[in-house]
């Protein structure tokens, strides 16, 4: 199912983990081994969750990798939508009623 206007995953992470358990962006990024410029990027939506962050994230805050790698495909599917008439595809087949 896809959302409308998912939130990036630096947002969720912002809002229920890091605000939540008071800790500031410099302490978080310390934890999770990246620097706090790669953190800050993620965290206002300059940077995209990676399969290796997914992990790090899912270690320290609990979870599954794989539930940050849908967030990000499901917001980065929602952005790529909205582009969708710019990419000059033709449709090649039609819908069968």
């Amino acid at each position: 199912m896809q959302m409308y206007n998912p939130p990036h995953p630096g947002e969720t992470l912002l809002e229920l983990y890091i605000k939540p358990l008071g800790l500031t962006i410099t302490e978080t990024a310390d934890a999770l081994g990246v620097a706090r410029r790669t953190l800050s990027e993620l965290v206002n939506g300059h940077r995209s969750v990676s399969t290796e962050m997914a992990e790090r994230l899912a270690i320290a805050f609990g979870g599954d990798a794989i539930t940050w790698l849908n967030q990000q495909m499901l917001y980065d599917l929602w952005i790529q939508k909205k582009k969708r008439k710019k990419l000059g595809v033709q449709q090649l087949y039609k819908k069968v009623s």
